[in-house]
C-alpha cells in the first residue's frame, strides 16, 4: 500500500494549519481592536472561503495562479516555477479554506481575554511586545490550540479546492481526499474505504485530543492573574 497520501496530506496540513495559525495571530488581534462597523466589514472578507464551495475557491485560485495568469505566468517566465500541480500549491488552498476557522476562534478567544492582565502587565514596565507574547497569548492559549487543531483537521480532509489546484499525480501531488476519490472512480472500493477509514481515525484522534485539551484546560488561563 503506497502511503504517500498520507504523508502528503499530513504535510499539507501541518504547513498549511502553521502559516495561517501565524497570519491569524496577529489579524484578529488587530480586528478586535477595531469599531463594530470595521469588523463586520472585515469578517464577512474573512469568513467568505467557509460558506463558499472549495472548488469555487480552486477556481479563484487558478485564475489568479495559472500558467497564462499575470502572476502565474511571471513567476514560470522568470523563475521556471509553476505555481498550480505541484504538491505544494496545495497549501495555497488549504490555507485560505482553513483561514476562516483559525480567524474566528482566535478572534473569540482575543474577545473573552480580560484585558485587566494587559494592564497590569504595562504597569510592571512590560512594552506592548511583550505584553503579547508572556500575557496575552498564555492566558488565550485554549482558543488558539482549539484553533489550530480544528484546522488541521478540516485542512486533512480538504478535497474541492485542493483537486483543482494540484491534481492527482501518484507519488507526487496526491492527497488522501483525492486518492479516495480517484479510487472509487475506478471501482477500488476496498482501498477507498481504508483511506476512509485512515481518514477517520486521523481525525478521530485529533478531536480526541482536543477535547482531553479542552477538558484539563475547563478551567482556564482566562481566570489566572499574570505574575511577573
Amino acid at each position: 500500500m503506497d502511503l504517500f497520501p498520507l504523508y502528503n496530506s499530513i504535510r499539507i496540513s501541518l504547513l498549511s494549519t502553521f502559516i495561517i495559525f501565524i497570519v491569524c495571530l496577529f489579524v484578529a488581534n488587530i480586528i478586535t481592536y477595531k469599531n463594530n462597523f470595521i469588523k463586520s466589514i472585515f469578517d464577512v472578507i474573512f469568513t467568505l472561503p467557509l460558506v463558499l464551495p472549495p472548488t469555487v475557491v480552486g477556481f479563484l485560485i487558478l485564475k489568479v495562479l495559472g500558467p497564462k495568469r499575470a502572476v502565474g505566468e511571471f513567476f514560470l517566465n522568470h523563475f521556471d516555477v509553476r505555481l498550480t500541480m505541484n504538491w505544494w500549491t496545495a497549501i495555497f488552498s488549504t490555507s485560505i479554506v482553513i483561514f476562516p476557522l483559525m480567524y474566528r476562534t482566535m478572534r473569540s478567544s482575543f474577545e473573552a481575554y480580560d484585558y485587566t492582565y494587559s494592564e497590569i502587565s504595562k504597569d510592571l514596565g512590560a512594552n506592548s511586545i511583550e505584553t503579547f507574547f508572556l500575557v496575552k497569548l498564555p492566558n488565550c492559549k485554549e482558543g488558539l490550540i482549539a484553533g489550530a487543531v480544528l484546522s488541521f483537521a478540516r485542512a486533512l480532509g480538504e478535497y474541492g479546492a485542493t483537486s483543482m489546484v494540484c491534481g492527482y499525480t501518484p507519488g507526487k501531488t496526491a492527497t488522501i481526499a483525492t486518492t479516495v476519490y480517484q479510487l472509487w472512480r475506478t471501482n477500488n472500493d476496498k482501498e477507498a474505504f481504508m483511506w476512509v477509514m485512515i481518514n477517520i481515525i486521523i481525525s478521530f484522534v485529533v478531536l480526541l485530543f482536543l477535547n482531553f485539551f479542552e477538558r484539563n484546560n475547563k478551567t482556564g488561563s482566562l481566570h489566572q492573574p499574570y505574575n511577573k
